[in-house]
């Protein structure tokens, strides 16, 4: 869970700063006197949109690893460290992948997440807790779904859509602060101050609503992952660590930032269900049983 809001969290942070920079220097190149040019706005909001968007995919290792506080295995110094690298190694292989980054980040609670701008080029962290708290099994299990994200991409096809939702609600707000600056408040030349509030409002609104895509494509990820890890570990290693996480008395979440990047999830009804990164537990054991043997 945590890679993916750690992925949403940077980018709009980027799109921000991006977008701040370039007003402040006057380089709004859509604003004319008569009002907008769409065509000069799309392909703004476009360079604007997948640029934060691909930027924050090219830092994600190095935001995961700092804000994790993730130390990398570079010469292992345990059993259980030199099982790790080994583990990974190996699914590497299996998935015909290139070999991760393997990290460990202090925490009791039992997580893990992978990250990275290409598959041949990842990272893969796990807690300490987890190490304590799975069976090699499990835990080998956890590794092999995070190996699954990084073998199915999923990390570009999320920046891709990313991309396009920043696109489309930087036009969209833009536009609708246009109208309501000249229909409502009857501007004339140039844009008056309901234009940009009425953008930034706008802007909130819609980001909100398109996270609801994003979220969406993330609940599908995990399952796809699910999948990858019971061909890389088995069917039953993937369910029995799925199980131990959900007899977790509190799941543990990993921090807000990082949530959508982790193995485990919650259970959520109605509107919230809109906006969870991760199907509920329950339902990806039940998914996974039905599968072939």
């Amino acid at each position: 869970m945590k890679r993916i809001l750690l992925f949403l969290v940077t980018n709009a942070a980027i799109v921000l700063v991006l977008s701040v920079t370039l007003r402040l220097l006057g380089v709004e190149p859509y604003l004319a006197a008569s009002g907008l040019n769409p065509g000069s706005l799309l392909i703004f909001a476009a360079v604007m949109g997948m640029g934060g968007s691909f930027i924050s995919l090219a830092i994600s290792k190095w935001s995961a690893k700092r804000m994790m506080g993730a130390r990398v295995i570079e010469s292992p110094e345990t059993t259980s460290e030199l099982w790790l690298v080994e583990t990974v190694r190996r699914q590497a292989q299996m998935a015909g992948i290139g070999m991760p980054e393997v990290a460990i980040f202090d925490s009791p609670e039992v997580n893990a997440f992978a990250t990275g701008m290409n598959k041949n080029n990842a990272l893969v962290a796990v807690s300490s807790g987890l190490l304590r708290a799975m069976t090699r099994v499990e835990a080998e299990a956890v590794l092999a779904h995070e190996i699954s994200h990084v073998a199915n991409g999923d990390m570009v096809t999320l920046a891709l859509i990313q991309g396009v939702v920043n696109t489309f609600v930087m036009f969209l707000s833009r536009v609708i602060g246009t109208l309501v600056d000249k229909i409502v408040f009857k501007t004339e030349k140039g844009t008056g101050p309901a234009y940009f509030v009425t953008m930034i409002v706008a802007e909130i609104v819609l980001g909100v609503l398109a996270s609801i895509i994003v979220m969406w494509f993330s609940r599908q990820r995990e399952f796809r992952a699910d999948s990858g890890g019971a061909a890389l570990a088995g069917r039953a290693a993937m369910i029995a660590a799925l199980e131990r996480l959900n007899a977790q008395h509190e799941p543990a979440p990993l921090p807000e930032k990082m949530a959508a990047f982790g193995i485990s999830g919650g259970v959520a009804s109605g509107l919230k269900r809109l906006f969870m990164t991760h199907p509920p537990l329950e339902e990806r054991i039940a998914t996974l049983k039905r599968l072939a043997p």
